[in-house]
């Protein structure tokens, strides 16, 4: 039987121990935020949540590629999310930015050049001074030309609200934390069945997260939220990507283990060439790393 040892705790997750699954190479974590005081940013920033302290978190997981996501605190100044991706690596670390609606040719394309691949709309709560619904459309067709996409941290009931919107966008779009579906609900709510048509036609993309989120924890785990992940994964296991949604802000004095998040996408996928398709082969497609 294979031991697991201890290993030092990562700031800001519980886990303790590497996955009990070794992951394949180039497996990538498609969802972090880094926080920098360097940088303009609200009193509620969290400490030590820099790259050092992600690459503790990097280390334990296995992981290899990653992809940052500009978080509120830090607002439309994605100055720390271009530094992560240089220290992280380029070759290896991709971008997803926030903006203002205004913002001009000349800045998205710093950001291009900087490994930025998205633009998030997190709307779930509201968001002042960055794009909203009203911006989506414009937006979408200036970063047709650069290969972007739309990363949507929506409710569900705002998927199905904006549902013709989406099914226009001249860009694909990447659902945050497997579309919020209240685990009350699951599959039977309406965004289920809209995001799981705009994955079959292939303008979509989904993310594998966020378990906690909507789900109560049990025992260090999620059950709740396990269906609702392999729901996704029967449906449209060639458009999800995976990522751990370090650190974890929201949760307060109970971070999530890490390592059992990875092992509940494990369970999910059921068996080792859906867990590389989701963790290597997806997001190498989706944030355009090399295959």
């Amino acid at each position: 039987m294979t031991e697991w040892p201890p290993l030092p705790q990562p700031p800001h997750s519980a886990a303790g121990r590497s996955p009990r699954l070794v992951v394949p190479a180039n497996a990538c974590d498609a969802h972090l935020h880094i926080y920098d005081a360097r940088f303009p940013h609200t009193p509620d920033l969290p400490a030590n949540a820099d790259v050092a302290a992600y690459r503790q978190l990097q280390a334990l997981l296995g992981t290899s590629r990653a992809v940052v996501v500009q978080p509120r605190v830090h607002g439309t100044d994605n100055r720390v999310t271009l530094e992560a991706i240089a220290q992280l690596g380029r070759g290896c670390t991709r971008g997803i930015a926030v903006v203002a609606p205004d913002i001009d040719d000349a800045s998205l394309m710093r950001l291009h050049e900087g490994g930025i691949r998205g633009i998030r709309l997190s709307l779930h709560a509201p968001n002042q001074n960055t794009a909203g619904f009203a911006e989506m459309r414009a937006l979408a067709h200036r970063i047709r030309e650069m290969g972007w996409h739309l990363q949507l941290h929506w409710s569900a009931e705002q998927i199905v609200a904006h549902q013709d919107m989406l099914a226009d966008l001249p860009v694909d779009v990447v659902f945050d934390h497997m579309a919020r579906l209240p685990v009350t609900q699951g599959t039977r709510h309406a965004a289920f069945d809209i995001v799981r048509r705009l994955l079959a036609r292939e303008r979509a993309w989904l993310k594998i997260s966020g378990f906690y989120l909507d789900a109560p924890a049990r025992d260090g785990s999620w059950p709740d939220a396990l269906p609702i992940a392999t729901a996704w994964i029967e449906a449209a296991p060639q458009r999800l990507v995976w990522g751990s949604d370090w650190p974890h802000i929201t949760e307060g004095d109970a971070r999530p283990d890490a390592a059992a998040l990875l092992e509940l996408l494990a369970a999910a996928c059921g068996d080792r060439a859906t867990l590389t398709r989701i963790l290597v082969d997806n997001p190498a497609r989706l944030y355009q790393f090399e295959r």
